[in-house]
């Protein structure tokens, strides 16, 4: 069972969660960066469980706004402040005893993985990178805009201006919020079923995870560039694991990208077989990225 924590993070506190390896102090350590709209008892908690087994301490904890995690408004995604939160989870395992804060790690899953990245570029403490299918939301949220990230930003400005006077915050929906849901509206993309019978069914769903996202997120996204300065700035050793079948998802381009722009790319593994969201808690294929992730972090922290 994990220790539970809390990570002072200005005036609010987040919600963590440490597992602890039996092993020689003072240990290595990985902090988690989970994906968008998950909170710490889902992937993290199957990837951190697994890296305490394999003899590295791990820490994952909820955003700031999600989760169990302070932070007003609730269901902000603010990518800027989800690669601050791996700062702050860091200051924490620095004073921890028996964690030694000359050995820690980050570890970011799909869109935690460009946060990850992008903490790692200006905080050095963070000594090995590792990423599974990592996002790069900006990219991804541009992306998304049928008539272009620009008119999108022109509406958002005005959808922001009624909250301001109504009082009123917008949230979107992640995912559609069953099964039953998804089929009314017609949706077949093959991926994206696999995130719903992950995020919302009894298979990954947890009470903490709203699947709402404040809608004044999506203009921090628009503009967000999760590897900007890589190529200048993240020194440290990477370690890039993707599925096998990510034609369609921009993971396999993101992971190309920050392959391409990383100064010290070290191992890049892909899982056969795999597609993205069973990379999130599939046995064979979680067991496969966290047996070449522990064998990475022993080598470089």
């Amino acid at each position: 069972m994990p220790e539970h924590i809390s990570i002072p993070r200005g005036p609010i506190e987040l919600a963590a969660d440490l597992y602890w390896p039996d092993g020689v102090q003072p240990l290595r350590a990985v902090v988690l960066s989970t994906p968008g709209s998950s909170v710490k008892e889902q992937i993290g908690a199957n990837y951190a469980s697994r890296l305490a087994d394999r003899g590295i301490a791990a820490l994952v904890f909820d955003p700031a706004h999600q989760g169990q995690s302070g932070g007003e408004p609730r269901d902000l995604e603010d990518p800027y402040r989800r690669s601050e939160d791996i700062s702050y989870a860091i200051d924490a395992l620095t004073t921890i005893p028996g964690i030694d804060p000359h050995r820690i790690g980050v570890l970011g899953i799909c869109a935690g993985g460009g946060y990850a990245v992008h903490a790692a570029r200006t905080d050095h403490r963070i000594k090995a990178v590792g990423v599974v299918d990592p996002g790069e939301m900006g990219a991804s949220f541009r992306g998304f805009q049928a008539d272009g990230p620009a008119a999108a930003l022109d509406l958002l400005a005005e959808a922001r201006i009624q909250e301001a006077r109504t009082g009123r915050l917008t949230r979107e929906k992640w995912l559609p919020d069953t099964m039953g849901e998804a089929e009314a509206a017609g949706v077949t993309d093959v991926d994206l079923l696999q995130a719903l019978r992950y995020y919302r069914t009894e298979r990954g769903r947890n009470e903490h995870s709203t699947n709402r996202r404040l809608a004044r997120s999506d203009s921090l996204l628009i503009g967000f560039d999760a590897f900007h300065l890589v190529d200048q700035l993240m020194t440290q050793p990477l370690q890039l694991i993707l599925a096998e079948n990510l034609d369609g998802t921009g993971f396999d381009e993101a992971g190309k990208r920050l392959w391409d722009l990383a100064p010290n790319p070290v191992d890049r593994m892909v899982v056969n077989g795999a597609r993205h969201y069973e990379m999130y808690d599939l046995p064979e294929y979680v067991d496969a990225a966290v047996d070449r992730l522990a064998t990475f972090y022993t080598d470089h922290l």
